[in-house]
């Protein structure tokens, strides 16, 4: 059978990733989509560099435009990254009625809804295992293995770089920056970190799955974002000793009035799983109402990881190719008249436990004052530790978790707690996810 043609855009470290899988695992591969699968041409700025990885073997363009528009191609993988070129070259290629696969989040998290809607008219598929959690396959579960249940909550480690730098502070009592410095050295992180550590790349992430999992449109403008740029490492001992581990999660829930969307430091039970994932691994966890809770654990990053979830795309769709497009698998997972705008609710509207940390005068009555004033906010405490000041101190500090509460009533609670005398700094407030049910 021919062969069906692949236009590779960028031949990056994804890129470099996919075509040396694709060539090592040809007959594997080929085994299992039924027919060959070649890269064909490939389209890069740095032409040199595409003659380099591929041994010359296939065509090199610096032209990703005439690639799209190349009436020999059948698939774009695009792996150029960002929204803006990347944008104009998938929709041109479904406009040329091309199957489009790509790893990009970021793109699909900002412009999904267009992107689906123009491939669902033109009848071509767009395929994005490779854009969350990297060689996991996440995106898969959610729209075929898990697709008899009604799906209520999802929590994901799904930026390795953060996680590692958690790992590095919880293992060596490091602060922060020096743990960023050492991630950078490593290349776990980027030059310009700012989209993995201020939780940006993991809300890309958490977006497209939370549309899969619900049944709704794309809503990344109205996710919650807060990264680990802040944390203390005190915080994370602090959390240790009360039987936690701080993780940057992704967390979206079903709810009775809407979705919550968000993406913070959390304090999960260090008996869970998801709790001892530790370095540049990814980890998705998933409450569903028939299969209960099912964990993903792997790769999250890599060349040969994410061309794992590329290569895997671009089988599903040999497989599909001439297959009738009102039968093929909903890019969102539900039926595009099904899918339902339900609200994401305002953080101030999100349900969960708190952990707080404050500075305070240590003098008798100050704990008292502080727990009327959660009382007030109907906030109940969960437990409490207080550290003994050290010789000549008159501070000291006094951590509490709550149970669940709203985050308005916490917000609240803190402003009143800041505008007591004895309390001498802001509030450190975390919050914590039991992750149980």
């Amino acid at each position: 059978m021919n062969p069906i043609n692949v236009g590779l855009l960028g031949i990056g470290t994804v890129g470099g990733g996919t075509y040396t899988v694709l060539t090592r695992n040809e007959a594997e591969i080929t085994r299992r989509a039924g027919r060959p699968i070649r890269i064909s041409v490939v389209a890069d700025k740095n032409v040199e560099l595409a003659k380099q990885v591929t041994g010359g073997k296939v065509r090199i363009s610096d032209d990703a435009f005439a690639v799209v528009a190349d009436p020999e191609v059948d698939i774009v993988v695009e792996l150029i990254g960002g929204y803006g070129v990347a944008k104009d070259l998938v929709l041109k290629a479904i406009e040329n009625g091309k199957h489009v696969v790509t790893a990009n989040k970021a793109l699909l998290a900002v412009h999904g809804n267009e992107i689906f809607a123009a491939a669902q008219k033109k009848g071509v598929m767009v395929a994005f295992e490779a854009a969350v959690a990297g060689g996991i396959p996440i995106i898969k579960a959610l729209r075929e293995g898990l697709t008899a249940n009604r799906i209520q909550w999802i929590a994901g480690i799904i930026n390795g770089t953060t996680n590692f730098i958690l790992s590095e502070m919880r293992d060596k009592g490091l602060p922060f920056a020096d743990v960023l410095k050492e991630a950078q050295r490593l290349g776990y992180a980027e030059a310009d970190p700012t989209f993995d550590i201020e939780g940006i790349d993991a809300a890309h992430k958490l977006t497209i799955m939370s549309a899969i999992a619900f049944g709704i449109p794309m809503q990344f403008d109205k996710a919650y974002v807060e990264g680990i740029s802040k944390l203390d490492a005190d915080d994370i001992k602090y959390a240790e000793q009360l039987g936690y581990r701080i993780k940057l999660l992704g967390i979206t829930k079903r709810r009775s009035d809407g979705i919550e969307l968000r993406v913070h430091p959390t304090l999960v039970p260090s008996k869970r799983l998801i709790a001892n994932v530790e370095g540049a691994m990814n980890a998705v966890l998933v409450q569903a109402d028939a299969v209960g809770a099912t964990l993903y654990y792997g790769k999250g990053a890599g060349a040969e990881p994410t061309a794992s979830a590329v290569i895997a795309d671009l089988v599903d769709i040999t497989r599909m190719h001439t297959s009738d497009p009102e039968h093929r698998v909903p890019h969102l997972a539900f039926q595009p008249n099904a899918v339902v705008d339900t609200p994401i609710l305002p953080m101030a509207e999100v349900e969960t436990s708190y952990y707080l940390r404050l500075r305070v005068e240590d003098k008798p009555g100050v704990l008292a004052e502080v727990t009327r004033i959660l009382a007030d906010q109907q906030i109940s405490i969960d437990a409490m530790i207080q550290r003994e000041p050290g010789e000549g101190e008159d501070q000291t500090d006094i951590i509490m978790l709550t149970h669940l509460t709203r985050e308005k009533n916490i917000d609240v609670a803190i402003a009143k707690i800041e505008s007591l005398p004895v309390v001498k700094r802001k509030v450190i407030r975390l919050r914590l996810e039991n992750l149980d049910k």
